[in-house]
């Protein structure tokens, strides 16, 4: 588990989201993030950081907490990775 005393939102973020099941590591490619789509494990995840964040007393906020949950999610692939789609004209 993470530290309360973590200073790096985007770390923390990232676990949070990756605990709860709402995005997934390419087994294949480390550097994938998938967006797994389900609108549950996202709630799950934005309560999970406020625990942890609250949990030692740190004050924080909410805004900049859903702002970056929103930037992760945005940046990550949805629902498979790019890399391993054959169907992706890219590659």
């Amino acid at each position: 588990m993470i530290s309360a005393n973590l200073d790096d939102l985007t770390a923390l973020v990232r676990y949070a989201l990756e605990t709860t099941r709402a995005t997934a590591v390419c087994p294949f490619h480390d550097d994938v993030i998938i967006r797994v789509g389900d609108d549950a494990a996202e709630s799950h995840a934005y309560e999970r950081a406020k625990r942890i964040l609250a949990s030692d007393g740190t004050a924080f906020d909410g805004n900049a907490l859903k702002e970056e949950i929103g930037r992760q999610l945005a940046i990550a692939a949805d629902g498979r990775c790019p890399k391993c789609d054959r169907t992706d004209p890219a590659r």
